[in-house]
């Protein structure tokens, strides 16, 4: 008898956590190799968080707390989206769990029968579409290629909407591909939303502060208030504050769908850490300056990255609205033969050469449901940047047709 669930026939590894794992191997193996696969921040914490979580420790708040989150960190958070959003929660519309991946998986757990369908443009973050599938849901990919600045057109919504739609999952910035939805974009995207009242929509937020140029981040809720109660705006601590590993995300919704979040979160984590809590609390209500500091530094190694790509052979390389990913085609490498005789067929065969031949980790555009484009991370040093893409040009510029 089998022990397994039928179940996980349906969903894969994460394909970004099984290069940066490769990549791992291969330097423990003595490789001088350069991961650009990992998605989080390279700085420290910052001290402040540090310290309040210290001070937590020492003051002995160590113990269980409520399921989803401290009354104090809910109201942090519920300050948080009025301050930034211009949106208007209660407490008791607040949920914390351990990551935003937890918050996203809540939700459509709660949410999904079998058979109902979830909107998810692409290029797309990994986990989307095996979390609906997890939750019984059917993904519902709609390509949003690199002409239409990767973003979902209203048009390509209305056509993928059908009486089975249960969410559209809408990500700006967007990891991989960095794109983001200015104010007129949104919007009309919202007046789509309006028609349909059955669907909802889970807006994953979590690169809000990771915006360049004169970009402005905004979110459907705050866009188009006709929404807010169908709409869960998602987001967390890990990217803003360089909090990965601290595992805080948190949503804001209405109270019904809350509630059943927390009641699935009961039966399963139960609360997150206790000390991530009142390090997340301190992000939220202390300094913002970390925020404003590396952005600028992302900002810089962005263009860096873009301009390096651009000035490889066979690459096209667009310029994101945000986040610290880009998202280069390599349509003019298909069809060409690596120095080593790798055959360049498809984005994968791309990524895995680049990692064997030159030492470079990136991942390839399949895992996101967009190809043919590979996603590079840019939240590293400057001098592993620069010499990251010495080594993709020289790649390239081995590359020959048959």
């Amino acid at each position: 008898m089998a022990i397994l669930s039928a179940r996980l026939d349906q969903i894969k590894p994460s394909p970004t956590i099984a290069m940066t794992t490769r990549a791992a191997e291969l330097k423990a193996e003595g490789r001088d190799i350069i991961a650009l696969s990992a998605g989080e921040p390279d700085f420290d914490t910052p001290e402040t968080i540090r310290d309040a979580a210290k001070a937590a420790i020492d003051a002995g708040h160590t113990r269980y707390t409520p399921v989803d989150g401290t009354a104090s960190l809910k109201r942090a958070i519920a300050a948080k989206f009025a301050r930034e959003n211009g949106l208007d929660y209660a407490p008791s519309q607040i949920t914390v769990g351990t990551g935003g991946k937890q918050i996203l998986y809540n939700a459509l757990m709660a949410t999904l029968d079998q058979g109902d369908e979830v909107i998810i443009p692409a290029p797309y973050w990994v986990s989307y579409p095996d979390m609906v599938l997890l939750a019984g849901g059917t993904p519902v990919v709609v390509p949003c290629p690199a002409d239409q600045g990767f973003r979902l057109t209203p048009e390509a919504l209305e056509a993928a909407i059908t009486p089975r739609t249960k969410w559209l999952i809408l990500n700006s910035p967007s990891n991989p591909s960095g794109a983001g939805y200015d104010r007129r974009a949104m919007k009309a995207l919202t007046d789509v939303l309006l028609r349909h009242p059955q669907v909802w929509v889970l807006a994953d937020d979590i690169y809000e502060h990771l915006v360049f140029d004169d970009f402005e981040f905004c979110t459907p809720a705050q866009i188009e208030p006709r929404l807010k109660d169908r709409v869960l705006t998602m987001n967390g601590v890990s990217k803003s504050y360089a909090m990965t590993g601290w595992r805080i995300g948190y949503g804001g919704g209405p109270q019904e769908l809350i509630k059943a979040m927390a009641m699935l979160q009961s039966q399963s984590t139960s609360n997150p850490c206790s000390i991530s809590q009142y390090a997340a609390e301190a992000a939220l209500t202390g300094p913002q300056d970390y925020i404003r500091d590396s952005r600028a530094v992302f900002q810089r190694r962005r263009d860096l990255v873009v301009a390096g790509l651009n000035a490889c052979p066979g690459l096209d390389c667009p310029v994101p609205q945000g986040a610290f990913y880009v998202y280069p085609s390599i349509a003019g490498l298909i069809g060409t033969v690596s120095r080593s005789g790798r055959r360049i067929d498809s984005d994968e065969n791309f990524a895995d050469a680049l990692l064997d031949e030159e030492g470079v980790a990136v991942v390839f555009g399949a895992a996101f449901g967009l190809s043919p484009h590979f996603r590079v991370s840019y939240a590293t040093s400057d001098e592993r940047l620069t010499e990251a893409v010495a080594r993709i040009r020289r790649f390239c510029e081995g590359c020959n047709p048959v």
